[in-house]
């Protein structure tokens, strides 16, 4: 009889610390319920373990949603780098207030057919010459601007590397404290794990990475092609060096200080998108700029060297020597002397003649760019164009990520979220399950004072 009784007490008491655990689970979800990045916890209770235990307390999770937000995560941030750096180039070629490029190289030549009516005329030799000024000054500040782009994308590379270093260190940390808190199977570490996961999604929007947790709790990250950043309570470094260009390449640093040039091998994240901008899209830019500086210059220094100053003199080239858009110049001699401007043929007279002054303006409908088939303003407008086309398709594939990240984020809430209905519904419950055990002390109790009177 007292056997049974006693099998009944510790029998109540288990149920006791079972339904205390349950409460603490439940609350504890209530309590974070607003909390980023948390699971929701339940605890697991069959009939062998709360017979002599509390049952295990389990983190409501999706390991494939939490693939899908990650790589969600990775294409987001590459579209976000690369349209913050491309919106920065595509300013440069606005228009809109006449002071571009396109507006330069309009008064350019219309500065010419003013010379042509007036081919003696200081004023419309001084207005070309302004002009003439101010169209290489454009082209030199879009050249340095686009050089900018390329240093503000370098910079945003090596901040970016530093964040994942640092965020690789934090997963390590956490994969030592779960293997602590867990050690024994006694206790879980289930926030460790949900904070985990949050820095492994904030690391995917950086770099591509893969990852896999093995049977000790412990989360092994690698970057895509296979080189390790996290293995165990180890982390690896990333670390950036300048290639041939001056610009900073991305490496991986080995366990005996080696380093591997990973810059090609990164496929998403923000530093993908940040490198694609660099190393692609902005030379392009650079490259169809000189284009333009260099056919406009070469064009319009062989035409001048066919006509005639106002000293009866041979033209001199009009932009003195250069590479590109960067250093186009206004040769100084003409800049000191407008007499030099080059407006007659050479088989006018001078002064009076402007057949060369009607020449230099034709240049501009001369289909000088794109092997013969565009003139100079289409082959600019085309960039502008492209630079346009750019930023949309990085605008138009980031909202297509954000709307798939915002997808999974609500079907994660639905799978790992707390809802308050529910818990509230499972507080009633465990607290009436822990009332039940309460008075089934209270009733052996009576039970073994019954049982003493006896006796």
């Amino acid at each position: 009889m007292a056997t049974m009784i006693y099998g009944m007490l510790n029998t109540a008491k288990s149920a006791l610390v079972t339904q205390q655990r349950a409460l603490t689970v439940t609350a504890n979800n209530i309590a974070n319920v607003n909390t980023d990045g948390y699971s929701r916890q339940r605890l697991n209770m069959d009939q062998n373990k709360t017979a002599g235990g509390t049952g295990v307390i389990q983190r409501i999770y999706d390991r494939f949603l939490a693939k899908q937000m990650t790589d969600a995560a990775s294409e987001g941030g590459r579209w976000e780098a690369q349209g913050e750096i491309l919106e920065k180039a595509e300013l440069m070629f606005d228009d809109a207030t006449g002071y571009g490029l396109n507006g330069a190289m309009a008064q350019f030549w219309n500065s010419w057919q003013d010379v042509a009516n007036n081919p003696s005329g200081y004023t419309e030799r001084a207005t070309l010459l302004a002009n003439a000024e101010n169209l290489t000054l454009v082209f030199n500040k879009l050249s340095r601007d686009l050089t900018q782009v390329l240093a503000d994308s370098d910079i945003s590379i090596t901040g970016t590397v530093d964040d994942i270093n640092t965020l690789t260190r934090e997963i390590a940390d956490l994969n030592l404290r779960i293997a602590e808190v867990e050690t024994g199977n006694v206790q879980n570490a289930n926030e460790f794990r949900d904070r985990r996961d949050m820095k492994l999604q904030t690391l995917s929007s950086l770099i591509d990475v893969g990852s896999f947790e093995d049977a000790n709790g412990y989360l092994t990250v690698a970057t895509t092609n296979g080189h390790t950043l996290v293995d165990q309570t180890r982390s690896w470094n990333l670390a950036t060096e300048k290639n041939t260009n001056g610009f900073q390449d991305v490496f991986w640093e080995s366990s005996s200080g080696s380093r591997d040039n990973i810059t090609g091998d990164i496929s998403t994240g923000k530093l993908k998108g940040w490198i694609e901008a660099r190393d692609q899209i902005i030379p392009r830019y650079q490259t169809q700029l000189d284009d333009i500086a260099v056919a406009m210059a070469n064009a319009v220094n062989s035409q001048h060297n066919d006509g005639r100053d106002l000293n009866g003199d041979a033209g001199l080239d009009f932009f003195t020597p250069f590479t590109g858009a960067s250093d186009i110049t206004v040769n100084g001699l003409i800049g000191d002397d407008t007499n030099l401007i080059a407006a007659a043929a050479d088989t006018e007279n001078v002064p009076g003649g402007n057949s060369n002054a009607i020449a230099m303006a034709e240049i501009q409908n001369r289909l000088l760019m794109s092997g013969g088939s565009a003139t100079m303003d289409d082959y600019y407008n085309g960039l502008v164009s492209d630079a346009g086309r750019f930023v949309a398709q990085a605008k138009i594939n980031g909202d297509h990520q954000s709307t798939v990240s915002l997808q999974l984020a609500i079907y994660r809430e639905e799978v790992s979220g707390v809802s308050m209905d529910e818990e509230m519904v499972n507080m009633v419950q465990f607290q009436s399950a822990y009332t039940a055990a309460a008075k089934m002390v209270n009733t052996v109790d009576e039970m073994l004072q019954t049982l003493m009177a006896m006796v």
